[in-house]
């Protein structure tokens, strides 16, 4: 395994827990110029549990990203989940953007979530670049499906969260469909499965913790 990659990944995770990524694009916002109408205190908590919970999957994007590139057989495909991954460094800047306006704050479990999503990235990489692109396509469509769910949550007054959201869920389709496109391998029933159980308990702790 090349070092500079494993140094590369190394730099990436301390980059992403400490918070000091920093976005290639400006942060989406509202269409229009009426000013935003303040959210209640209950309103508040709800837009940054969410957000929260749309940070830690940022970072878990980071860490699989990471991890299949460093594992990718492929020299396209290694520099295709580089790509993606600082694409998602937007999305985990702009959350954790968000968050602060919010007044709320990030996971406390983000080193176990990246740790956790990083050893995932792992053994989908390992598998072999087609069943790794498939686990791409997989996340990604539940990632989307998930950030859909929020914008259904979201106040519809928090205008800046949704302007965050829409964008993201534009971008994580975009990653699928360039997976799809690479030669991606369908997983099992019961992997995606799985996978859904695990999004399930990351984004229910990660509401509250």
């Amino acid at each position: 395994m090349n070092t500079d990659r494993v140094l590369t990944s190394l730099d990436n995770a301390l980059r992403t827990l400490s918070g000091a990524v920093h976005p290639a694009r400006p942060c989406p916002q509202p269409a229009g110029t009426a000013p935003a109408e303040p959210l209640s205190e209950a309103d508040r908590r709800l837009s940054g549990a969410l957000m929260r919970v749309n940070h830690v999957g940022e970072v878990c994007a980071q860490a699989l990203y990471q991890a299949q590139a460093l594992t990718a057989r492929d020299p396209a495909l290694r520099e295709r989940m580089a790509q993606a991954a600082r694409e998602e460094i937007d999305h985990l800047a702009w959350t954790q953007q968000r968050l602060d306006a919010l007044g709320d704050r990030r996971s406390w479990l983000n080193p176990l979530w990246y740790a956790g999503a990083f050893g995932i990235g792992l053994l989908a990489g390992r598998a072999g670049d087609a069943v790794s692109l498939g686990f791409v396509v997989e996340t990604e469509r539940q990632v989307e499906q998930h950030l859909a769910g929020h914008l259904s949550r979201l106040p519809a007054h928090d205008t800046a969260s949704r302007a965050i959201v829409d964008v993201m869920q534009d971008d994580e389709k975009r990653h699928a469909e360039q997976a799809q496109a690479a030669g991606a391998q369908s997983l099992p029933a019961p992997v995606r499965w799985a996978m859904r159980a695990a999004a399930k308990v990351m984004t229910t702790t990660a509401h509250r913790v």
